[in-house]
């Protein structure tokens, strides 16, 4: 049950990654599927191997968000040039205080 989850995992990490959003062409999900069916084993079969391909399916998996979040934080984040002083502070989170004339 572990595996599927992995895999099902891994596919929506390449589907959120891919530009088109459709991976029926690529590469790395032919590659992830042709490994999930090399190493399936049934219940009464132990296979360290799969053992082993599960947690380098988790390993990418991490990877991959975190390379998402990494994306987004950057594009959030990174200087534009000059801010003004309202958006600085929307941007830590503090209210500007207001001149009443």
């Amino acid at each position: 049950m572990a595996a599927t989850k992995v895999l099902r995992s891994l596919l929506h990490e390449l589907r959120r990654a891919s530009p088109n959003g459709c991976i029926k062409d690529s590469l790395a999900a032919k590659y992830i599927l042709a490994q999930y069916k090399k190493f399936e084993t049934t219940d009464q079969q132990f296979c360290k191997a799969r053992n082993e391909a599960i947690f380098l399916g988790n390993t990418y998996n991490t990877y991959l968000n975190s390379l998402r979040n990494y994306k987004e934080l950057y594009t959030e984040y990174h200087g534009r040039g000059e801010r003004t002083v309202k958006e600085t502070a929307d941007l830590v989170g503090f209210k500007l205080p207001t001149d009443p004339k």
